[in-house]
């Protein structure tokens, strides 16, 4: 599927959670505008191609994508899964995990980055939800769940046994062309990546990423032909 769609095709939209002017009092003019950004529009980029039809039996996910005001300018919350991980391991992530019974894709998302990392969920505002996406390798459909992180606090790997790394990265150096490239898989899929913090990010969490500076206006010219390599990394 195309990013812009076509007949027949499922309709991305993203759904904001915030309804008025006056609960966003206070965000950055930054978020604001992500904000608007999401609100009914198709993502764009490759993770759109995720939005197809999900089998019945997908389990339910959520993510944390929780932007911060930092030093640098806003960041973004990024994880690595540990390498002991049955699944997935060594990866990086956003905060975030599988649905527990009758939890919507907010309350989960905000469990899960407590459970990993250590967010406070009081001091984190949720903003908006963007469309479900479907990973058929783990029949898992996930909802990525937008938030401000209003009183960021400390974080942490909370067990080490399932998170490895922590990190808010800065949305500079996401955007940075020097860090920026792709990666190909074995079977020759090819997606999005980013070298940045001591992490390689690449598959379902730099395609949202991929998607996020788009959205947000930060995205700049890089080059697609640039390769980084998952041998040291998988």
């Amino acid at each position: 599927m195309n990013q812009d769609g076509g007949a027949g095709e499922p309709r991305l939209v993203g759904r904001r959670l915030i309804a008025d002017r006056a609960e966003a009092t206070g965000l950055p003019p930054w978020m604001q505008t992500l904000i608007q950004a999401v609100d009914g529009r198709r993502l764009p980029g490759p993770i759109a191609r995720l939005g197809g039809a999900a089998p019945a039996s997908a389990r339910r996910g959520a993510v944390l994508m929780l932007f911060a005001d930092g030093p640098a300018g806003p960041d973004l919350l990024l994880t690595q899964r540990s390498a002991t991980m049955r699944s997935h391991a060594g990866q990086p992530a956003f905060p975030g995990g599988a649905n527990d019974p009758g939890e919507d894709a907010v309350t989960a998302a905000l469990r899960e980055s407590f459970e990993e990392t250590g967010v406070d969920p009081a001091s984190v505002l949720p903003v908006a939800l963007l469309p479900e996406l479907f990973l058929a390798p783990s029949s898992f459909l996930v909802s990525p769940v937008l938030a401000y992180w209003r009183e960021p606090g400390e974080v942490r790997a909370v067990d080490p046994a399932e998170t490895a790394t922590v990190a808010r990265v800065p949305v500079s150096e996401l955007s940075d062309p020097a860090n920026r490239g792709q990666v190909r898989l074995s079977n020759g899929w090819m997606g999005p990546a980013f070298r940045v913090a001591d992490l390689l990010v690449w598959g379902f969490t730099a395609g949202l990423v991929d998607s996020l500076l788009d959205l947000g206006g930060w995205a700049r010219p890089w080059d697609r032909d640039r390769l980084f390599d998952l041998s040291d990394v998988r």
